[in-house]
């Protein structure tokens, strides 16, 4: 799926489309959020643990977090871009 149809798909689907990233080597713990996502990543690399499980995305890759699920992000050396949707649960 391109860039562009992720996004028109995220729309479709009455999720808040927003793009942003993280710098290198960023660390963000274990936490929740109170809505569902949806990610694809358009450039660099990230890491999101689920129940103790690690998955790397790097671009072209994407994702989906449902809300209030514990996660935690790993970006890689080069950072991550993203773009993401957002839904209230």
């Amino acid at each position: 799926m391109t860039r562009e149809q992720f996004e028109a798909d995220l729309k479709a689907n009455g999720y808040q489309v927003v793009y942003g990233g993280f710098r290198a080597n960023h660390e963000n713990p274990e936490h929740t959020h109170p809505w569902h996502a949806r990610v694809m990543v358009i450039g660099g690399e990230i890491t999101i643990t689920r129940d103790g499980k690690p998955e790397k995305f790097l671009a072209g890759d994407s994702c989906s977090v449902p809300a209030n699920c514990p996660h935690a992000e790993s970006v890689g050396p080069q950072g991550v871009a993203y773009i993401a949707g957002r839904k209230p649960a």
